[in-house]
Formats: C-alpha cells, sequence, structure tokens
C-alpha cells in the first residue's frame, strides 16, 4: 500500500512539474494562443504554480515566466520527494 502512495505522490508532483515546464516553454518559443492545448497548461499551470506565478516582476515577460513558474517546478519537485521519502519512513 505504502508502494502505491508513493507512487501516487511522485506522478501528481512530476506532472504538477511538467505543466508548469511546458507552461515556460509556450512562453520563451511564443506557441499559438488559440491552441487548446496551450490555452489548457497556462491555465492549469496558473493554478499548479503555489502563488508563485508572479512573485517576481520583471521587465521582460518570457524572463518573468521561466523564473517564477521555474521555482514553482522546482517547489513541486522538492515537495514530492519530500512526501515521498517521508511516506517511505512512516510505513516502514
Amino acid at each position: 500500500m505504502a508502494d502505491i502512495a508513493v507512487w501516487t505522490v511522485r506522478v501528481v508532483s512530476r506532472t504538477a512539474a511538467l505543466i508548469c515546464v511546458l507552461a515556460i516553454v509556450f512562453a520563451i518559443f511564443p506557441a499559438n494562443p488559440a491552441n487548446a492545448l496551450v490555452r489548457f497548461v497556462e491555465s492549469f499551470a496558473t493554478s499548479l504554480s503555489l502563488g508563485l506565478h508572479d512573485l517576481f516582476r520583471l521587465p521582460d515577460a518570457r524572463w518573468q515566466v521561466l523564473v517564477n513558474y521555474g521555482l514553482a517546478a522546482l517547489v513541486w519537485l522538492v515537495i514530492g520527494s519530500a512526501a515521498a521519502s517521508l511516506i517511505r519512513r512512516v510505513t516502514r
């Protein structure tokens, strides 16, 4: 049972980080804003950014997305790794 919980935490945290990274890619390499995938990723990434999507205000919008969403992706990876390790330790 613990293995399923660890796997679930890792998948969820890595998926959230991936969506943040996709938002970065779509901002740096301007994607078609009318595309359904781009709209989905951008709206979902805002929800998954943990409130970090507007933490830093930079003059260049691309840098702003890179820094803010990159930080959110990093936080997701750290939280997911810590939670998976905690679950692993508690269930031993």
